[in-house]
């Protein structure tokens, strides 16, 4: 299978890109399970000092992300900087709160001493649509990232340069090789990772059906997930 990026406005094929392949998306599998094993063990402190970098680097780039999201999608170049500078405003909002906002919840029970304590689970497979094409992925991973997890991002189709820039970001801004990754996937090859014990768990931005049908898949073999749907 190949992707292909098409100007909305002209209809130019901008560029076209191969499928992940099975033995690729296994390398990616590994390296993001070992990422995590890392990356869990990190402070908070030093997390956020990467969050904070990617954030920087958002700010830095903004016109050449913007210029991507028009060429993509269609996206005016000034509400494609203003996402650009949104997504590092969201990745500085958790760069400084993460750590409060994961602290352990004392409960009163019989025990001497109870608390909720917030783990993270793995790597996490986003499954994000085009037309926040940068916003959907970092309302995502900024948070996630924070606490301790490793991302996979199966962007719409139409916009896979965007997701490339967007796993540059996170390489560049000095995370764990495979932390972040972004890989171009079939509906086929999606519920294949969806059902892989490595894949900890899923979240969605979509149609209802499309929502249904990951709920599906992930729920047969009891992962966690987070759908927005409608439409």
């Amino acid at each position: 299978m190949t992707v292909v990026s098409i100007n909305p406005t002209t209809g130019e094929t901008l560029e076209t890109f191969a499928e992940t392949t099975p033995a690729a998306l296994e390398r990616v599998l590994d390296e993001a399970v070992a990422a995590y094993q890392t990356w869990r063990r990190c402070s908070y402190a030093h997390r956020a000092k990467l969050v904070r970098e990617a954030a920087r680097l958002l700010r830095e780039r903004k016109s050449q992300h913007a210029r991507t999201m028009a060429l993509e999608m269609g996206k005016p170049l000034p509400q494609g900087e203003a996402e650009a500078e949104k997504c590092a405003w969201v990745c500085d909002y958790y760069a400084e709160h993460a750590e409060r906002f994961l602290a352990d919840e004392p409960r009163e029970t019989d025990a001497s001493k109870a608390f909720v304590r917030f783990d993270p689970i793995g790597p996490v497979l986003a499954i994000m649509p085009w037309n926040f094409p940068f916003w959907q992925v970092f309302r995502f991973a900024a948070p996630a990232l924070m606490a301790g997890n490793a991302g996979l991002l199966k962007h719409a189709p139409n916009v896979t340069r965007c997701a490339l820039e967007i796993e540059a970001i996170f390489r560049e801004a000095g995370f764990p090789d495979g932390l972040f990754r972004a890989l171009i996937l079939s509906n086929e090859a999606v519920a294949q990772v969806i059902a892989d014990p490595r894949v900890r768990a899923v979240t969605l931005t979509g149609s209802d059906r499309a929502g249904s049908q990951v709920a599906e898949r992930a729920g047969r073999y009891l992962k966690k997930t987070v759908l927005e749907l409608g439409g």
